[in-house]
């Protein structure tokens, strides 16, 4: 009988093999810890800060939660390139690929305007980032086998940003992408974007893969770069077209991950 060896500790810190890269788990421990020290820290501060302006400014939440993000970020050496202008001043639909734990300190730091995300919910568990999350106005979503609650969630968005005329940012992927591919895109996003009349602004992460962590912790040093795309006009789209308009998207992502591939 072959015995039975216990993985590292340290595997959840590099959770896909990275070919040519050694792990380096002390100091993906390390800097993990120390970047949630830093989130448990600023949720704190928040959360006083939140309830000494009755947990209404959320526009003061979003700046300082973008400084967390852009602090975590330098803290692993990792610089930020934006190509492109982020839209301002009027309700758009932001989306893009995911494929990095990285991805969502990307999009924080962003400070996209007047920008709610929709989120996992299973990351409330992380209680630092549940609470700064909970302050932005975080839309939490649950796993595609439940479609009931996540109609019944995507139907509070909507009343919600219809009335507050905010924009939105969803990943149609839903999890982390990390064959290189562009992986299957949910309807949701599209559906919001045809509901609301509201343009789409796709966004291409680019992570080197001397940098990516993808679904673990151990990020190297050096550029992610953010490319804004010219935005996608929804006003002639109906929800009868939602699967052909959902397709046309994706297959633009397909296109710049194939030309960004053989760059």
């Amino acid at each position: 009988m072959n015995p039975v060896i216990a993985e590292p500790r340290f595997r959840t810190f590099y959770a896909d093999e990275i070919a040519g890269r050694a792990p380096r788990p002390a100091r993906a421990y390390a800097l993990a810890c120390i970047a949630g020290l830093l989130m448990t820290a600023g949720a704190g501060c928040l959360l006083l800060v939140g309830a000494a302006t009755g947990f209404r400014a959320r526009r003061l939440y979003a700046v300082v939660t973008a400084r967390i993000a852009r602090v975590v970020l330098r803290l692993y050496g990792i610089r930020l390139e934006v190509h492109g202008h982020l839209a301002a001043g009027r309700q758009v639909v932001y989306i893009s690929n995911h494929t990095s734990t990285l991805d969502l300190f990307v999009l924080v730091a962003l400070d996209l305007p007047r920008t709610r995300f929709f989120l996992s919910g299973f990351l409330r568990r992380v209680l630092p980032l549940g609470a700064i999350a909970w302050l932005l106005g975080t839309f939490f979503t649950v796993p595609q086998t439940r479609p009931s609650e996540r109609r019944r969630i995507f139907a509070r968005a909507d009343r919600i940003l219809r009335r507050t005329r905010e924009s939105v940012y969803l990943s149609p992927e839903g999890g982390r992408i990390t064959t290189g591919r562009i992986g299957h895109f949910n309807k949701g996003a599209f559906h919001l974007a045809t509901s609301l009349r509201a343009p789409i602004v796709p966004l291409f992460i680019r992570i080197p893969p001397h940098v990516d962590p993808r679904r673990g912790l151990d990020a190297r040093p050096g550029a992610v770069a953010v490319h804004v795309l010219p935005e996608i006009d929804t006003r002639d789209w109906r929800l009868d077209d939602l699967t052909e308009n959902t397709a046309r998207v994706r297959n633009l992502y397909v296109q710049l991950q194939e030309a960004f591939t053989c760059a």
